[in-house]
């Protein structure tokens, strides 16, 4: 084992040897080398004559670049646009993301957390998890309706063993009683398990209400304090797409922090949907556990191996994308800018309930509970879900997702107000021809 990240897990085991237990083998293993990233670091700072220690290109004292590509890019220099940027992240970028989680989630006052390390979006936060923490065999506990590509980065990618609860009970609400006896059923089995958290939920645009975020991190925290190590992972994707009251409307990460030392609860988030930038690919990894002594130490011990996780596969999120993120943030027209586009969205969810009420979709499907994110899905009653999205998309060209046998997933965020009736007058229409 390397000495840094000896040093490293010296430093998390002194602080909580319970999170040193949960690392995967790649885990234990992971640092940020110092190598040529800290010599480039300090020949930055001291060497005044010349410095010829970086894979990058200088001209007349600055960044090298082509006009033709400086010419497409407004507002941001050079050296911020086209050069590596950390594999931590942007420091100011980091810092004021990290202002804007205490703002978005107030629960957060006074609770400890890592400062957010940068990721190339959230799937490859998920992966930066995977490699970190996950071993083959690991279970990780997710619900039924639940995205894809989990299945790829946890199950095929890193062998992990893949369970299911059922996501709603017969009311429409979040299923407690499934989920309490498939994890504790999961606890009773292995000393670690590992719980995948999404609200809004894709595919079903569901976020769950207060009282279920708190009867949730009971669960999970009960299950610590008898000796199970709990790693809750919250993909907040879709966060701050809320589109009723009687919602959480801050991340189930809020709940779990400080709750037991066997507990550690992780935040994956980003500029991606809450700042409609789906393409520059900026996403966050912020940790919060329970640790004795210094905890600023003991987090920066695990922002030092997530940052050589990135070091060790993208090496860099890009820094383009780091600097219009941060810019956009630091404008004072942003949350008005947002605000505007919330209102789309909630209008068009909106739109979606008063369509679906017409009971003349009644005997076609039921849709399952929606109150936030980009989407919602029907449960066909009849229809085969797959041989219905073939003849929409062959016959009406119209294209959907769909889910295993029944479900129908609709990405309302891509839908225009007017259209939504007409789309479901479409889908009802598909059903009759195929009767």
């Amino acid at each position: 084992m390397n000495p840094i990240a000896k040093e490293l897990n010296e430093i998390i085991i002194q602080a909580n040897e319970h999170i040193y237990e949960m690392l995967s083998k790649a885990g234990k293993n992971l640092f940020f080398p110092k190598g040529i990233l800290s010599q480039s670091a300090e020949a930055k700072e001291k060497a005044y004559r010349f410095n010829a220690t970086i894979g990058m290109a200088t001209e007349k004292g600055d960044t090298m670049y082509l006009p033709s590509i400086m010419s497409m890019i407004s507002g941001i220099s050079p050296k911020e646009a086209l050069t590596y940027a950390p594999s931590f992240g942007i420091m100011p970028l980091r810092k004021v993301w990290n202002e804007a989680l205490l703002e978005k989630n107030p629960s957060l006052k006074g609770k400890e957390t890592s400062l957010p390390v940068v990721t190339s979006a959230i799937t490859h936060g998920l992966s930066l998890v995977a490699d970190m923490w996950v071993d083959p065999d690991d279970v990780i506990i997710l619900p039924d309706k639940m995205w894809g590509n989990y299945n790829l980065i946890f199950g095929v990618l890193r062998g992990a063993e893949m369970v299911n609860y059922t996501l709603f009970n017969h009311e429409g609400r979040f299923n407690i009683d499934t989920f309490e006896t498939c994890v504790k059923a999961e606890a009773a089995k292995r000393k670690k398990i590992i719980v995948l958290l999404n609200f809004p939920n894709n595919p079903t645009g569901y976020t769950i209400t207060p009282a279920e975020g708190e009867r949730i991190a009971d669960i999970l925290a009960d299950l610590a304090m008898n000796g199970t190590n709990v790693l809750a992972v919250a993909d907040d994707a879709y966060f701050g797409l809320f589109y009723e009251n009687d919602i959480l409307k801050e991340s189930i990460f809020t709940r779990l922090i400080g709750r037991d030392p066997r507990l550690l609860a992780i935040k994956l988030d980003g500029a991606t949907k809450e700042n409609f930038v789906w393409g520059l690919r900026v996403g966050f990894i912020t940790y919060g556990a329970s640790f004795q002594g210094d905890s600023k130490k003991a987090y920066d011990a695990l922002e030092r191996k997530t940052a050589g996780g990135v070091r060790g596969s993208i090496s860099n999120a890009s820094h383009l994308s780091q600097k219009i993120v941060l810019k956009a943030l630091e404008s004072k027209d942003i949350n008005a800018e947002r605000q505007q586009k919330y209102q789309i969205m909630k209008d068009r969810a909106q739109e979606v309930k008063k369509v679906l009420a017409d009971p003349k979709y009644q005997q076609a499907w039921e849709a399952y509970p929606f109150n936030s994110g980009y989407f919602m899905c029907l449960k066909l009653k009849e229809a085969d879900a797959e041989v219905l999205r073939v003849h929409l998309l062959d016959k009406y060209g119209v294209g959907l997702i769909s889910l295993g046998k029944t479900d129908l997933r609709v990405a309302f965020s891509c839908l225009e107000k007017n259209d939504v009736r007409e789309l479901f007058d479409i889908i009802l229409k598909g059903i009759t021809d195929l009767e």
